[in-house]
């Protein structure tokens, strides 16, 4: 009894030290948390209709969730809204049609020449689709199966080949997509999950080089090699999984093992009192 009391006495002398803390932690402005926008941000965030547009759909993007703004794209000041779109501060505003795929290159330096050495590359300037045929401007989207569907794709031309090159992908990206939720599981445990990571991000990026590919023989056999690796990268992680259930399994009867030795030492003691 007088250990339960004194357990409850420090208990709350500890909360009335920190709840001052915790009360002005939660009390914090908001704000304070966020980092200010860029001027871009705040001048056309809040205008109406076709000005004000981009704003809305880049916070819909790709970029926006990766923290890629205004300025990382066409230039200029970030902070400064006098000269935000000045050339002397390498404003460069948006590119014609025909310079979109080094526009975007500059960041996505393997992709550029992915599309360029396809066949939607070679027809650029002559009626081909761009970056932001497939991917959007501003509401920029992932690279994903996704954007190889039939509405897309037959406004050139017919889906047949699209539809074959698609299927070929889709058991890979489902394989991609699982290992890295496992991977991720690992890693908020504390598991050190490094090499894995590694070994993943260079299997998606081969897996992406595809998306631009229309060979549909080539992408089926590329495919192939690729859910190969990605084997591999499971069966890393069964191992890691068994690894687990013994160290569970291991665990669970050292416990059961002090609580029978508990169990014994108290029925001892019974005895002889």
């Amino acid at each position: 009894m007088r250990c339960r009391e004194t357990v409850i006495h420090v208990t709350g002398r500890v909360f009335a030290l920190v709840s001052p803390l915790i009360v002005a932690l939660l009390t914090l402005p908001a704000a304070a948390a966020e980092p200010p926008e860029i001027v871009c941000i705040q001048c056309h965030g809040s205008m109406p209709g076709r000005i004000g547009e981009p704003v809305k759909l880049w916070k819909g993007s790709i970029h926006a969730e990766n923290g890629v703004a205004c300025n990382a794209c066409h230039g200029g000041d970030p902070k400064d809204a006098a000269n935000a779109m000045s050339p002397a501060r390498g404003f460069l505003g948006a590119p014609k049609e025909t310079a979109i795929p080094a526009f975007c290159g500059r960041c996505h330096v393997g992709v550029m020449k992915d599309y360029l050495a396809s066949a939607h590359g070679k027809a650029l300037g002559k009626g081909g689709p761009t970056c932001v045929t497939c991917h959007g401007n501003h509401q920029v989207v992932k690279a994903t199966l996704d954007l190889i569907n039939e509405k897309s794709c037959s406004r050139c031309h017919s889906y047949e080949r699209a539809r074959l090159i698609r299927a070929a992908m889709q058991e890979t990206e489902g394989m991609i997509v699982a290992i890295d939720t496992r991977i991720a599981a690992y890693k908020g445990e504390g598991t050190d999950t490094e090499g894995l990571e590694k070994g993943l991000f260079a299997v998606r990026n081969r897996f992406h080089t595809l998306f631009h590919n229309v060979d549909v023989e080539m992408v089926k056999k590329e495919s192939a090699g690729i859910q190969g690796y990605l084997k591999k990268i499971r069966d890393q992680l069964t191992a890691l999984d068994n690894s687990h259930k013994k160290r569970k399994l291991a665990g669970a009867g050292g416990i059961t093992a002090m609580l029978l030795l508990a169990l014994f030492a108290h029925l001892l003691r019974k005895t002889y009192d």
